[in-house]
């Protein structure tokens, strides 16, 4: 859980405020149904292949943050304050 948590955390914190309700709904499905965090991660970092069932442009979206293309450091998951800021 050491590197999912972040991974999901932080994509939540940069893309909620700017999903549709359907993309929130998948975003839901994709972090509650899955029994095993680490064949998330698996199928974000490409290690295995994403079932079909959770295919999808969110799944399209995490993959392409988990690539880090800016190089942050993502050790740590973000303090839930972000919740409660008006979106950007």
């Amino acid at each position: 859980l050491i590197l999912v948590r972040p991974l999901s955390s932080l994509f939540a914190k940069e893309n909620l405020n700017r999903m549709s309700e359907q993309q929130l709904n998948l975003y839901d499905r994709l972090i509650n149904e899955p029994s095993n965090d680490w064949d998330i991660y698996y199928w974000a970092t490409e290690a295995k292949p994403t079932p079909a069932e959770f295919e999808n442009d969110v799944m399209a979206m995490l993959r392409e943050f988990a690539k880090n293309k800016k190089r942050e450091q993502r050790l740590r998951q973000p303090d839930l304050e972000y919740l409660f800021e008006p979106p950007r």
